[in-house]
């Protein structure tokens, strides 16, 4: 075990056996450390259910075309720790995630804390260490009690769509939930709002009403889409013209936009060659992502279309089993799911937009957690949703049983958690940087 698994696990130790949402712990370690929220670059705060990390990636890509230096912190990761926290440009190194760790463990006394709360005051501690233009920071659950809602005046908030998840700490509705995404708002402070349902989108309106910040909502003060393999963003001050962004699906779309927009509101939109440059640049692993080659895909039959996604909520199934359906209308294959899920999740839900779509759904346990569900739930909540599914043995096994016979290769949906796109890229050697 090396020195970074061994200090994250002594700092999971300290979790509380219940989490209680509150900012009190993170403001008292946060004290502890000198307050390092108040020497950050200036903030771009980003929350929401859904392409939050899709976002994020955008926004980063096109500031980092401009030649700017940026912070980001994301969650969870796919391999490594070390993927939710970027300094200037590259991914924190073991040796100062290692110190600014052990830095945290010290001065938090052996108190309760949860593993998110104080990962992210070590990350704001390095923040505050390294010289930066901006830093762009997404909300880890809700937004209104969320470790990262120290800031108190960030350059913009960004609300990407928000659906249900996470409903035994953020609440059974989708206004509860609504409401504490906008917690991340802040007085006078601009906001720009993605898609939402009409209910989320009252809970909104109303909280930035309190606060008087300044909305700008998707399909009424701008608007995105795809013509002619071109993005065309449009607002108030007229029309851009953009590339396609590299990443696939057409959820995308509103994505890039939402970050031109962002950056837009934060005053930090630069030339139109950078946000070009940016959306052709851009990666962000896990999400819909081409798998090309590696040992994975050697398994498949010959001609195998393999793909990953980490999305796993109603939302986000809904949102894939599009971009699927979008391939299959231009490019008829047959589609099979692999998929693993957290306990928490709903897979009904989830699976329920690719009924009709999906020839068969493979069910495997996640390998990386304890949380994972049994293969054998996941099958009944496949079948329930109108699926043909059976268990697998792992992602491999699955990959081996597929179909040989017939005139098209097919095309393989790895899906369903976070986790399990994590175990699958590091079992292909494809660890994020």
């Amino acid at each position: 075990m090396d020195q970074v698994t061994a200090i994250l696990d002594r700092l999971l130790a300290l979790h509380p056996r219940e989490i209680d949402l509150s900012l009190g712990r993170m403001e008292r370690l946060l004290e502890a450390l000198g307050r390092p929220q108040d020497r950050l670059p200036p903030v771009v705060h980003i929350a929401g259910t859904n392409g939050k990390g899709s976002t994020t990636a955008f926004m980063r890509a096109i500031l980092e075309a401009a030649g700017l230096r940026v912070h980001v912190y994301t969650s969870p990761h796919l391999v490594r720790f070390n993927e939710r926290i970027r300094l200037a440009g590259r991914l924190v190194d073991d040796a100062e995630l290692l110190d600014a760790l052990d830095r945290c463990e010290q001065v938090n006394e052996g108190r309760e804390i949860t593993f998110f709360e104080v990962t992210t005051a070590a990350a704001f501690h390095l923040f505050s260490q390294v010289p930066a233009d901006v830093l762009l920071l997404e909300v880890g659950l809700g937004g209104r009690l969320d470790a990262t809602n120290v800031v108190d005046a960030p350059l913009a908030a960004t609300l990407t769509p928000v659906s249900m998840d996470h409903e035994r700490y953020l609440g059974e509705t989708l206004e509860g939930i609504a409401f504490e995404k906008a917690g991340i708002l802040k007085h006078g402070r601009p906001a720009v709002v993605a898609p939402q349902d009409e209910a989320a989108l009252d809970v909104i309106r109303a909280r930035a009403r309190e606060l008087a910040a300044p909305l700008t909502v998707f399909g009424e003060d701008f608007t995105a889409w795809e013509e002619g393999g071109r993005l065309v963003f449009q607002d108030g001050d007229g029309l851009l013209d953009l590339p396609r962004p590299r990443l696939s699906g057409a959820h995308q779309i509103v994505n890039a936009a939402m970050a031109v927009a962002t950056l837009k509101a934060a005053g930090l939109l630069p030339a139109a060659e950078a946000v070009e440059g940016g959306l052709q640049r851009v990666d962000w692993p896990g999400r819909m992502q081409p798998i090309g080659a590696g040992p994975l895909l050697d398994l498949c039959p010959p001609g195998t279309e393999l793909w990953l996604d980490g999305g796993h909520n109603p939302g986000a199934g809904m949102v894939i089993a599009a971009a699927m359906a979008d391939r299959e209308e231009r490019a008829p294959r047959p589609l099979h799911l692999v998929a693993g899920m957290l306990k928490t999740k709903d897979p009904v839900g989830f699976f329920a937009p690719f009924e009709g779509l999906a020839a068969h759904v493979d069910c495997v346990a996640l390998r990386t957690t304890e949380n994972g569900r049994d293969p054998e739930d996941l099958v009944e909540a496949a079948r329930a949703a109108g699926l043909v599914a059976d268990v697998a043995p792992s992602v491999e096994a699955a990959l081996r049983r597929l179909p040989r016979e017939g005139d098209v290769p097919p095309r393989v949906l790895v899906c369903g958690s976070l986790y399990l796109a994590g175990e699958v890229l590091a079992a292909n050697g494809m660890s994020p940087d």
